[in-house]
C-alpha cells in the first residue's frame, strides 16, 4: 500500500503541500517546531523523506536504515531530528539541511527493534533523548555536539518478561518519562530520579464483558475481558493491578466473591480460582460438556452455581456437577436466588421460567410472559423482593415477588370468596371486555390483557392467570433503549435498576417511580455497554466494547 501524508491549515483545512516519495506505508512523521519549517516522514520502505515549505515539496530522501523506520522526531530547539528503526539503529540529522550528523552508539545499545523516540522537552534537556525497544528496555541517551549518542541511563520497566512487555511507545513529558508496553502498561518515571520505581497504569486491550464488586470493600471493582485478563480497580484511585491466573483462558462469563473467582470461556469448562488479596492461587475446573451461555452464583452459598447451556441448565456445587437438566426450550439467560432455592431461566421465546431448587431437582413453578424478544439478562435484587429481566427487543421489566407467597400456600382464592362477589366480578369483567372492544382498544397483545384484568375488580393480574402464581410486574414500559439490552444491575438498597444496551447508553430507573423519570447516560461506551454494577446508591460502574471501565455519579431527581 502506498504511503499517505497530508498537511493542512488548522482553521480552513486547506491542503499545504504534496507528500510524494513513499512506496509503502508511512509509519511516522514530524513537524519542525521552528522556522524555517520542515516536515520529515519515514516508513516501511526504509526511507526517510525530507520536505521544505510551506507549501511543502519533496526535497530529498535518505536510505540509511536497513529495516522499517518506525519513528522520527525533531528536537525541542529545532536544530536536529532523529530516526529510529527495526535495524536497532538511531540516526541524527541536521534539521535545516537534513544532512546526517551522527548515530546512537551500538555500545550498550538496544538488542531489538527500536519502536519510538522522544527528545527532552526544554533547553536544559535538549541534548537528551528517550528510546524504547522490543528488547523490553528504555534508554536515555546524551547527544553530543558532533551528533553521536551515548547511553546515559537504562530504565527498568516492570513486567514478567513476556512478549506483552515489549516497549512500543514513549514520551518525555516535562519532568516525567513515560513508556508504553505492547500489553498496554503505562510506566511513568521521574526524569530527575529515574532509579525510583515507576508508577504503573494499565487496563484492558479488548472489550470488557463482566464486572464484579467485592462486598468486603464496595470500592474494589473486578473487570474481565474476553482475552482472559482480569483487572482490579479502586474507585477514586484507578488501576490497582492485574490478577494473573495460572491458566489464562478466555473469559465469556465471570463472577466473583470475596475469596474466589468463577469464570467460563469457550472450552466448555467452568473455572474456580482462589483469590488471596490481589493474587490468584490454586484453580480447578469442571467440564460441563456444553458451551456455557450464562453463569449465576448463589451469593449466600457461592459454592452453588447455575450455568445455562443451549438446551437447559447445569447445577454445580463447587467443581462437581449436581445435575444437568434439559428444559425443552432454547435457554438464553439464567439467575439463581442468593439462598439457592429458586432459579429463573429465560428463553429464546421471551418467556421466563421460574423453578424451585431442591437438591438436584428443578421444579417448574411459573411461566411469565411479558417479553417480546429473547431474554438476555436476569438479576435478583439484593433484598430478593424483586427481579429484573431484559431482552433482545430492547425492553426491561422489573417483577415483584412479594405477592407470590399467598398463592403458593395452596389457598384457592376463588373458594374464599362468596358466590355474589364472584358473580359481580365476572359481570364486571365482561362489561370491561365489551367496553374495550367498542372503543377499539382491544388487541391480541399481552399489554391489552394486562389492562383488562387490572381494570376489573378482581385482585388478579394477567401474569397471575397465565402462570398460576402471584408474580406481578413492578415496573414496566421500560422501552427507552434503541437496541438489545446486554446487562443490568441493582443498587445495594434495591431502589434502582440500571440497564446497559448495544445502543451505547446506560439508563437508570427508580423502581418507586414511573419509567419516564429515568436517568439516561448517552454514549457511555462506543460499540455498546456490556456490564454494569453499583458501588453505592449514587454510583454505577459500566464497561463495554471500547475496553473502558467508567464510574458514573448521578443525583436522583
Amino acid at each position: 500500500m502506498k504511503g499517505c501524508t497530508a498537511v493542512a491549515w488548522w482553521d480552513s483545512g486547506t491542503n499545504v503541500g504534496e507528500f510524494d516519495g513513499h512506496s509503502r506505508r508511512v509509519l511516522s512523521c514530524a513537524f519542525k517546531p521552528t522556522r524555517p519549517f520542515r516536515v520529515v516522514t519515514c516508513g516501511e520502505d526504509f526511507l526517510v523523506n525530507f520536505y521544505e515549505g510551506p507549501p511543502f515539496k519533496f526535497k530529498l530522501s535518505h536510505r540509511d536504515h536497513s529495516n522499517f523506520v518506525n519513528c522520527v522526531r525533531f528536537s525541542a530547539d529545532g536544530s536536529k531530528f532523529i530516526t529510529v528503526s527495526s535495524d536497532k539503529k538511531g540516526i541524527i540529522y541536521d534539521a535545516k539541511t537534513a544532512d546526517k550528523v551522527g548515530e546512537l552508539s551500538s555500545e550498550d545499545g538496544h538488542k531489538g527493534s527500536i519502536y519510538a523516540v522522544s527528545w527532552g522537552p526544554n533547553s536544559k534537556q535538549a541534548s537528551l533523548v528517550l528510546t524504547v525497544s522490543a528488547d523490553k528496555s528504555a534508554k536515555v541517551w546524551d547527544i553530543s555536539e558532533d551528533g553521536c549518542g551515548k547511553v546515559k541511563k537504562t530504565l527498568t520497566c516492570p513486567g514478567s518478561g513476556g512478549v506483552e512487555d515489549m516497549l512500543v511507545g514513549c514520551l518525555w513529558q516535562n519532568e516525567y518519562l513515560v513508556t508504553v508496553s505492547l500489553g498496554g502498561t503505562v510506566s511513568i518515571f521521574s526524569a530527575s530520579d529515574p532509579d525510583k520505581a515507576p508508577v504503573s497504569l494499565s487496563g484492558h486491550m479488548k472489550n470488557v464483558n463482566s464486572l464484579a464488586i467485592l462486598k468486603s470493600n464496595q470500592k474494589s471493582i473486578l473487570s474481565s475481558s474476553y482475552d482472559g485478563l482480569i483487572v482490579k480497580w479502586i474507585e477514586g484511585i484507578g488501576f490497582s493491578g492485574k490478577l494473573e491466573r495460572k491458566v489464562n483462558t478466555q473469559i465469556k462469563c465471570f463472577a466473583a466473591v470475596e475469596e474466589e473467582i468463577i469464570s467460563s470461556g469457550f472450552d466448555n469448562k467452568i473455572w474456580r480460582v482462589s483469590l488471596h488479596g490481589d493474587q490468584c492461587a490454586d484453580s480447578d475446573c469442571v467440564d460441563i460438556g456444553s458451551q456455557p451461555k450464562d453463569l449465576s452464583l448463589a451469593l449466600l452459598s457461592p459454592e452453588l452455581a447455575l450455568v445455562s447451556i443451549d438446551s437447559g441448565v447445569v447445577l454445580l456445587h463447587g467443581t462437581k456437577v449436581v445435575s444437568t437438566t434439559n428444559l425443552g426450550f432454547t435457554v438464553t439467560a439464567c439467575a439463581i436466588s442468593p439462598d439457592g432455592t429458586e432459579a429463573i431461566v429465560g428463553g429464546q421465546d421471551g418467556k421466563l421460567h421460574v423453578y424451585s431448587v431442591k437438591g438436584d431437582t428443578l421444579t417448574e413453578e411459573a411461566i411469565l410472559e411479558k417479553h417480546r424478544g429473547a431474554v438476555t439478562v436476569i438479576r435478583y435484587s439484593p433484598d430478593v423482593s424483586m427481579f429484573a429481566s431484559g431482552d433482545a427487543n430492547r425492553e426491561a421489566v422489573v417483577w415483584d415477588r412479594v405477592s407470590r407467597e399467598s398463592i403458593r400456600t395452596g389457598v384457592d382464592p376463588w373458594k374464599s370468596r362468596g358466590f355474589l362477589t364472584l358473580h359481580c366480578e365476572i359481570v364486571s369483567f365482561f362489561v370491561m371486555v365489551f367496553l374495550a372492544i367498542s372503543c377499539l382498544r382491544f388487541t391480541a397483545g399481552v399489554a391489552t390483557w394486562n389492562f383488562l384484568f387490572a381494570s376489573c375488580s378482581s385482585p388478579f393480574k394477567a401474569s397471575e392467570i397465565r402462570s398460576g402464581l402471584g408474580v406481578q410486574v413492578k415496573l414496566k414500559n421500560m422501552l427507552y433503549h434503541s437496541a438489545r439490552i446486554n446487562c443490568l444491575a441493582w443498587s445495594p438498597d434495591s431502589s434502582m435498576v440500571a440497564t446497559g444496551s448495544l445502543d451505547t447508553c446506560v439508563i437508570i430507573y427508580d423502581v418507586s417511580k414511573p419509567a419516564s423519570s429515568r436517568i439516561t447516560i448517552k454514549g457511555a461506551h462506543l460499540g455498546g455497554v456490556y456490564a454494569l454494577a453499583f458501588t453505592d446508591e449514587c454510583s454505577v460502574v459500566s464497561s463495554g466494547e471500547d475496553a473502558f471501565v467508567r464510574v458514573w455519579k448521578f443525583t436522583l431527581q
